[in-house]
């Protein structure tokens, strides 16, 4: 019984340091397969992180490159410039956030993705506006150079109806022809001793004038001596000549119905009269329709 025993513990004593062998064995292996786990482990957090950070970065350069997009997108509308500048608000907004794992920078990929549909939507927008303006300016201008072709049609209207109101208004003047002046004596003949005048008798035709008013027509005489003198009865003698009162020397009505109307004009010899040419001028109606001259001698 004894001897049992003792190869027993003696074949104790031999298992038990093969048992620790195996079992230090299967400790440095799992030792060893947890370093390599542990170091590529490591490896793939330091891949994903440099991932991460060129993912994170190119999302930062697309976000860059939408703020300077956003800045030259301008328009003459108040409405959209103002969610153009809330989208590049929001924008500068996301580009301050720092993205620490995959699942954010998804989400912000995603965000810039739908950013991106929201920048084209715009620039369809904007470009529709330009479009839309550009017409608008080919129509205005067309427009502008139609106006001044119809206000330079309108002036050149308005020159020819001025130049033919001057016209007609010149045509309906009438004129005065074969205008005579003779100096008379107490006898009624004709003199140009100043010392043997009696009176100043002056003749003419009205003429014929189909487009002129007809009616009762007022003739004023001027009769203006060598020193440019006139020789008027009274100092109230003065009618209206464009605008202005003008003495006149004497004055006749006559009853004018558009045909050749023969008439004379006297005035007399107050002691006005002095030796010389003097000048005798006719108006009718604002206008000077004639003139002629006569001179007087010494006795």
């Amino acid at each position: 019984m004894a001897e049992t025993n003792y190869q027993t513990d003696q074949t104790n004593k031999k298992n038990t340091p093969i048992g620790m062998i195996a079992l230090s064995i299967i400790l440095a292996a799992a030792l060893i397969f947890l370093v390599v786990m542990y170091f590529d482990q490591k490896s793939k957090m330091v891949e994903m992180e440099t991932v991460l950070t060129q993912e994170k970065d190119s999302l930062a350069n697309e976000l860059k490159l939408m703020v300077a997009a956003y800045d030259t997108m301008k328009t003459n509308n108040d409405t959209l410039n103002a969610n153009l500048e809330k989208e590049k608000k929001r924008i500068i907004q996301l580009l301050s956030i720092n993205a620490s794992n995959a699942q954010l920078i998804k989400k912000y990929r995603s965000e810039i993705t739908t950013m991106r549909e929201i920048m084209k939507s715009y620039i369809v927008q904007i470009d529709s506006l330009n479009s839309r303006n550009k017409l608008l300016v080919a129509e205005n201008t067309q427009f502008r150079q139609e106006i001044a072709k119809v206000q330079n049609t309108n002036v050149q209207l308005e020159k020819e109806k001025e130049e033919l109101t001057t016209k007609v208004v010149t045509a309906s003047v009438i004129q005065a022809k074969n205008i005579t002046a003779a100096a008379l004596n107490r006898k009624r003949k004709e003199t140009n001793r100043i010392n043997l005048m009696e009176s100043l008798r002056v003749c003419f035709t009205l003429r014929e004038n189909a487009i002129a008013g007809a009616g009762q027509k007022e003739v004023f005489m001027r009769v203006i001596r060598p020193d440019s003198l006139v020789i008027t009865g009274s100092p109230d003698n003065l009618f209206d000549y464009r605008g202005n009162k003008i003495i006149y020397s004497e004055k006749r009505t006559a009853d004018y119905m558009n045909q050749d109307l023969e008439m004379c004009i006297f005035l007399s010899n107050t002691g006005d009269f002095i030796v010389g040419n003097y000048s005798i001028e006719l108006y009718l109606e604002d206008n000077k329709i004639g003139r002629t001259t006569f001179s007087l001698a010494k006795k």
